[in-house]
């Protein structure tokens, strides 16, 4: 399923490309929606060469951890006995490592895993279902899904750099993979040749340089698509990431109430605030992917001081029965003149 959040900027007139400098515009399939790339390479590296460095990295991210493969590395680990120690393979290891940081910094709204409830609630590999029979699990089922998640049953060895399956976890790096794969495929295009770029993976983002006529990667933020009154805001992707976490994508309704798929982890059931979504700029797209589920989970307020007292730059955009609202953190609004 497509995630897109960001839409870059096209220009009324086509750009004068510098001399020497090729303008590169590839695309695909990978991790169950979209990526693109624009890109400026000098003539000499192949377009061909470009393309095979990005998609080595993407199937390196779905062979390590996706969760829709039996195979992967994460799967294998999911599956592993009780107490077994894995060594793990460099990309997992860096991810986990991340995950569990934002676990801790976050006080658990953000947590690897997760993915027993998210399978619970029809919204995993496991769990996933036609939105016509999404039902509200039973409370006994909640419980036992819960028994089974907690960051802190995760041992990790970051000399050795491997974990420990204390048996029945289930990681999900649903929240944080994608804004990871972004990164490799920066550090891809930078290893290819090329100069200046746009990366972009299921609406996460990473801009280096300038585009061929010498101006920023300027994007615009989707917003929620009911919200269409407000006006759109202009960023500039210059060494910065950004990624949005986004409620109004993926939930069912039962008996008049509302689902999302978002879990809040420290209760085990989707988040009940009227936050739409969240937008987060940051240097790495990891960070920022995971730091935007984690704002979801806290909700406004307590994800606006949370994002403020560390300088985060984070968009907000409520979406209660009186109509859109927005709330931007200092660092957020900085990033806007």
């Amino acid at each position: 399923m497509s995630n897109r959040v960001l839409i870059p900027l096209d220009l009324d007139e086509p750009p004068v490309l510098p001399p020497g400098v090729v303008e590169h515009r590839l695309s695909g399939a990978t991790m169950g929606t979209s990526w693109s790339v624009q890109a400026l390479a000098p003539k000499g590296v192949a377009r061909e060469s470009i393309a095979a460095a990005v998609q080595a990295q993407l199937d390196r991210v779905i062979r390590e951890m996706s969760t829709w493969e039996e195979d992967s590395s994460l799967s294998r680990f999911n599956r592993a006995p009780a107490g077994s120690w894995h060594s793990l393979p460099d990309a997992f290891h860096t991810v986990l490592d991340a995950a569990l940081t934002m676990a801790v910094d976050s006080g658990g709204a953000f947590d690897p895993t997760v993915g027993p409830l998210v399978n619970l609630w029809g919204f995993g590999p496991e769990g996933e279902r036609a939105s016509s029979l999404y039902e509200v699990p039973a409370e006994d089922a909640l419980q036992a899904a819960r028994a089974r998640c907690g960051w802190r049953r995760i041992g990790l060895d970051r000399s050795t750099r491997s974990a420990q399956q204390p048996g029945g976890v289930y990681l999900d790096f649903s929240g944080i993979a994608k804004g990871y794969a972004v990164d490799l495929v920066a550090q891809a295009l930078r290893g290819a040749g090329c100069v200046s770029w746009l990366a972009e993976v299921g609406g996460e983002l990473s801009g280096f340089g300038v585009k061929a006529d010498g101006q920023p990667w300027w994007v615009a933020l989707e917003r929620p698509p009911q919200d269409t009154a407000a006006q759109d805001l202009l960023v500039a992707l210059h060494g910065l990431a950004i990624a949005t976490s986004g409620d109004y994508r993926r939930y069912f309704e039962r008996d008049g109430r509302r689902y999302a798929h978002t879990i809040d982890p420290r209760s085990g059931r989707p988040v009940r605030h009227d936050l739409a979504s969240v937008t987060v700029l940051h240097p790495q797209c990891m960070v920022a992917d995971a730091l935007a589920t984690a704002l979801t989970v806290l909700g406004m307020e307590e994800g606006m001081t949370f994002a403020s007292e560390r300088n985060i730059a984070a968009l907000f955009i409520g979406g209660g029965a009186s109509g859109f609202s927005e709330s931007m953190t200092p660092a957020f609004a900085a990033m806007l003149d």
